[in-house]
């Protein structure tokens, strides 16, 4: 099997199993969907937000994102987009952590990311590891290629030596 062969199976497999990830860390959300929207609801409120007004809808488009990043990943002329937004997603997930821990100074908090399969704390530890994925993020949007579609007529070269002697006749 040539390196290039196995790169593309690397691909495929950071491929879906990202697509799996943010299926999977949808489906937890929603599983526990109240305890996710509260500490929603605890993070903009010591953002200054107005958790009441906001938890909701924040927590409903983070769920919609992640199913809608995963769909992208699953559709072949969508995955670099798809690659791109779990990127935004990752980054913006850390940073949201980081900015919870170390600038609002914020009590430990479950971030409820898998639902309550794992437990995750906001920290280092979820940023480090939302970093982390962003090695096979990186993988998908710079190693995919979809294949090429061809037409099914064979137009062939206009030199091709068929065509001269079509064209001699």
């Amino acid at each position: 099997m040539t390196r290039q062969k196995i790169f593309r199976i690397v691909v495929q497999i950071c491929r879906f199993a990202l697509a799996a990830l943010f299926l999977f860390t949808a489906g937890a959300k929603i599983a526990i969907a109240k305890a996710f929207a509260t500490n929603v609801g605890e993070l903009l409120t010591s953002s200054g937000f107005s958790a009441p007004r906001w938890m909701w809808p924040v927590t409903v488009a983070v769920i919609v994102v992640e199913i809608i990043t995963a769909t992208l990943l699953l559709i072949s002329s969508k995955v670099r987009v798809g690659a791109l937004l779990a990127g935004l997603l990752l980054v913006g997930f850390a940073g949201i952590a980081l900015y919870y821990v170390y600038v609002l100074h914020g009590e430990a908090l479950e971030c409820g990311c898998f639902g309550g399969i794992i437990a995750s704390q906001l920290g280092v530890a979820t940023s480090l590891r939302n970093l982390a994925l962003l090695i096979p993020v990186l993988i998908v949007f710079f190693g995919y290629r979809r294949r090429a579609t061809y037409a099914a007529v064979d137009i062939g070269a206009p030199d091709a030596p068929e065509a001269v002697a079509a064209e001699a006749r």
